[in-house]
């Protein structure tokens, strides 16, 4: 605890750092931290940017493209998400409809006034043959 006291204390010191001024024997103009001898010390302002309107205007479209852009990629995502949705119920489905073909038993399907027709052996053969094609095809 006393250590992180201490440079809590001391960080702050460590980021204020004086700069220098000088000129060398050859004329060239010098800044530093370490001032040799006849330097002069100079005091650093923060610059303040002041935006005019137009950068201001850019930099809200651009921020609006990029919030358009973000959306864009949500609404892919989501599609995405539905389509793969949609795909896993439809195997889940044909799965489903293979295993009870494989079951074994009568099938059929009922006619508009109520009746049923039960399917022959070859059609329920035809419908298996159909489903592990789909299965195989349009299921990972």
């Amino acid at each position: 605890m006393r250590i992180l006291c201490l440079c809590a204390w001391v960080f702050p010191l460590v980021a204020v750092a004086d700069i220098y001024r000088w000129t060398d024997a050859e004329g060239k103009l010098h800044f530093g931290e370490t001032p040799p001898a006849g330097a002069q010390r100079v005091e650093v302002k923060p610059q303040v940017v002041e935006r005019d309107a137009a950068t201001r205007e850019r930099e809200e479209r651009t921020r609006q493209f990029y919030q358009a852009r973000r959306d864009e990629q949500v609404a892919v995502a989501q599609r995405a998400a539905e389509q793969q949705a949609r795909v896993a119920t439809q195997c889940r489905r044909w799965h489903d409809d293979l295993a009870r073909l494989s079951q074994g038993g009568r099938y059929y399907s009922k006619e508009a006034n109520g009746e049923r027709t039960y399917f022959s052996d070859a059609q329920i053969d035809t419908a298996r043959r159909e489903l592990t094609s789909r299965l195989a095809s349009n299921c990972p």
